[in-house]
C-alpha cells in the first residue's frame, strides 16, 4: 500500500481542534495584512468556511497552519480588492511583502510575543489598559474617554502614543536574550 492510502482523512472534530489551536496565529497573520479587527473577523470567518470545505486537501495536521495561512492570505487579498474599490488601501505588492514576512513568524515566536505583551500589559494600571484597548474596541472611544475625563482627545492620543512606546520597549526587553 502506498503512503497516500495509509493517510486517514481528517474529520469535523479534527478540523475544529486544529482551527481552535491555530486561530490566534491565523488572526495575527490576517491582522498583519488588514486595516482593522473587523476586517480580520470577516476574513477569518470566510476563510474558516473554505478551510472546512477544502479539508480533504490537507495532508496532515502539521500542515494545517501553513495551509490555513494560504487560504487566509487569499481572503485578505479579496477583502482588500473589494475595499480598494471604495477606499484607498495598500497595494497588492505591499500586502504580498507583509504576508511573506508574517508567514515567517513561527507559532512558538507568536506565542512568546503574545506572552510578553500580556505580561507588559499587566504592568499598566486599569485606566492605562482601557486607553490602550480603546481604539480597537469601539470607534470613537478615545473621544468619549476624553469627554468623561475632562481632557482633550488630542491629549489622550499623545498619552496613548507614550503607552504604546512603553509597551513596545517592554516587549522588546522581554524578548531579547539575557
Amino acid at each position: 500500500m502506498s503512503e497516500q492510502q495509509h493517510k486517514t482523512a481528517l474529520n469535523e472534530a479534527d478540523f475544529m481542534r486544529l482551527l481552535l489551536r491555530h486561530e490566534n496565529a491565523l488572526r495575527a497573520f490576517a491582522r498583519s495584512l488588514l486595516p482593522g479587527w473587523d476586517a480580520v473577523d470577516d476574513v477569518i470567518q470566510d476563510a474558516s468556511v473554505i478551510m472546512w470545505q477544502k479539508l480533504s486537501q490537507l495532508d496532515d495536521e502539521e500542515g494545517f497552519l501553513p495551509w490555513g495561512k494560504v487560504i487566509v492570505r487569499f481572503h485578505c487579498y479579496r477583502y482588500l480588492e473589494q475595499k480598494k474599490r471604495k477606499d484607498a488601501v495598500f497595494s497588492n505588492e505591499l500586502v504580498a511583502i507583509l504576508a511573506d514576512e508574517a508567514e515567517q513568524i513561527s507559532e512558538a515566536e507568536h506565542r512568546n510575543r503574545r506572552q510578553a505583551l500580556e505580561s507588559c500589559l499587566s504592568k499598566l494600571s486599569n485606566p492605562e489598559r482601557e486607553l490602550v484597548f480603546a481604539p480597537y474596541l469601539h470607534h470613537g472611544r478615545i473621544t468619549e474617554l476624553a469627554e468623561h475625563g475632562g481632557t482633550s482627545a488630542n491629549a489622550l492620543y499623545k498619552k496613548l502614543g507614550r503607552l504604546r512606546n512603553r509597551l513596545r520597549n517592554c516587549v522588546k526587553e522581554r524578548l531579547s536574550p539575557a
